[in-house]
């Protein structure tokens, strides 16, 4: 087991104080005039958007892909979330500090604040993907003066701010960020001060900002949805902004993605998570989804992305395990995940007797992508929009048109991340473009003959979130309507960690007394 890296009694000088580091000699860069001095430390606020290989474990593989029914847990061995939880937490909070330091050297700048707006708004973004995240994880979290320990004592211990006044905040920081970046192609503020820029420093868009705007309008799409339960009027407000504009969202080609091998570095922890937890298979609820029928040769599957997402047993069998296990059913073991299969694909060890995740995708250290947002997502939502009458014109034609496309976006998504896989030998058949419409087209996914449209846009975009559980774990908390077997979830959020508890006890016993306590039951401001 990978031990845990973070020494709790120094945990909290890591996350609420910024280093005092002479980045202003060592990050110049003499070549390149107007380019800022905060290029590595942007970079490093990037490379924080890796997911922890300790989140992986004890938040993805042992709780929400259960909770999600995504896949099975074929027995509860670990359940110490509170590891995950000080995994993400101390990533947030690490890239906050980071981003406050950027900020207040921004806020130094001697020259016109303008020339500042680009890199501002490439900030503002990616603190409110990262925001987002946590809140949606937690609930109500320090923000406001969070990440501000290197300005004053006052803020070492920040206090808990409301979810309601986070999101609010953070999606007013991405109509900042897309109404600000100077996208006229004028290098130069009014005042004749070049932009500043961070150049090679971004590894997520190579400095592109018409990439960074489609990314913020589609944050906006997903989280103005996401609160539409509790104050739609304010929902569909950025909703008709957006689309009656025709801004600039996610499109085919265009997803955001963290890819290891361009942005050279090696996902070593999503194997690891899987080898080392090896209770996860597949389940029957997403089985139900991917196959017409239990026939153990596979021929009632109709959807492609079951040769992408799991394998056959050891037999070279499609067998699920029941998302609801009676007692005493037989645990699935075996191999499925270990690094000895890279010789021998084919053995997955005797007891393995039901289908595992595909290997190479969680094996495959360097072309595998951890998945940000995608253009198949953006298609789901303004689908479920069209279809609900959120901030556009209720049309039923325009819900089904976005939903085929999220569907085929879905399709040729998936097999692009295996095709682009340099060590998925073991590949299935692919299916050209033009033939995707064809699967779309099958009675289970049909949307022109479905007899309930809305319930198969939650269906699709839960199962193209396989790989984001924790966006699939939202889809549920809100609608209550993804495929599910047995009793309505109960899990909304996961409680803090036992660091905050130590270190910031006065706030965190405040927002607890707050919440009624710390239980997972607990639900969010935008749950309904």
């Amino acid at each position: 087991m990978r031990s845990i890296k973070i020494i709790f009694p120094f945990l909290f000088l890591f996350l609420f104080t910024a280093c005092e580091k002479d980045f202003e000699e060592i990050n110049q860069n003499p070549f390149d005039p107007t380019e800022t001095e905060i290029g590595p430390l942007f970079n490093s606020v990037i490379s924080s958007l890796q997911l922890g290989w300790n989140e992986q474990f004890y938040l993805h593989n042992e709780k929400l892909y259960q909770v999600t029914q995504q896949a099975a847990l074929t027995a509860e061995s670990f359940q110490n979330f509170s590891i995950g939880t000080e995994d993400v937490w101390a990533n947030y909070y690490s890239a906050l500090a980071d981003i406050r330091e950027i900020e207040r050297r921004l806020d130094a700048h001697e020259g016109d604040q303008e020339a500042t707006n680009n890199v501002r708004a490439q900030l503002l973004i990616i603190r409110a993907y990262k925001t987002f995240r946590l809140t949606d994880l937690f609930g109500a979290i320090p923000y406001f003066d969070a990440g501000k320990g290197f300005e004053s004592t006052d803020f070492v211990r920040p206090k808990f701010d409301s979810q309601e006044s986070i999101y609010r905040s953070l999606l007013e920081d991405l109509e900042w960020a897309v109404n600000n970046m100077n996208f006229d192609g004028v290098p130069v503020t009014e005042s004749g001060e070049a932009y500043l820029n961070i150049n090679g420093f971004d590894n997520l868009f190579s400095n592109f900002l018409f990439r960074w705007e489609a990314f913020a309008n589609s944050l906006r799409l997903r989280h103005a949805l996401r609160m539409a339960e509790v104050d739609e009027a304010y929902a569909a407000e950025i909703v008709a902004e957006i689309i009656n504009s025709s801004a600039p969202l996610i499109d085919v080609g265009q997803d955001v993605l963290m890819t290891p091998r361009q942005q050279n570095w090696l996902n070593q922890g999503v194997n690891w998570s899987f080898r080392e937890h090896n209770k996860l298979r597949m389940g029957s609820t997403i089985w139900n989804l991917l196959s017409e029928n239990d026939n153990t040769d596979g021929s009632g599957i109709y959807d492609l992305r079951a040769h992408l997402f799991f394998d056959t047993n050891n037999d070279n069998e499609w067998v699920a395990f029941p998302q609801i296990p009676a007692a005493g059913i037989e645990p699935s073991g075996g191999i499925p995940y270990q690094q000895q299969r890279d010789g021998n694909y084919g053995f997955k060890g005797m007891s393995n007797i039901y289908s595992a995740f595909e290997y190479y995708l969680i094996r495959d250290e360097r072309d595998i992508p951890e998945i940000i947002m995608t253009a198949a997502e953006v298609h789901f939502i303004k689908a479920e929009l069209y279809m609900r009458g959120i901030g556009v014109s209720q049309n039923e034609n325009e819900a089904e048109s976005q939903y085929l496309q999220g569907l085929t976006e879905s399709f040729a998504f998936w097999q692009k991340v295996m095709l682009n896989s340099e060590i998925w030998v073991q590949q299935p058949t692919v299916i050209p473009f033009s033939e995707l419409f064809t699967i779309a087209n099958h009675p289970n996914l049909n949307i022109f003959t479905s007899e309930d449209k809305l319930k198969l846009i939650y269906e699709q975009r839960w199962m193209d979130a396989f790989r984001q559980p924790w966006e699939a774990f939202s889809l549920l908390r809100r609608t209550n309507a993804t495929p599910r077997q047995g009793p309505d979830n109960t899990f909304y959020r996961f409680t803090y960690p036992p660091s905050e508890t130590t270190n910031n006890p006065t706030n965190w016993s405040s927002q607890v007394g707050i919440m009624g306590g710390d239980e997972t039951t607990t639900k969010l401001w935008w749950m309904p």
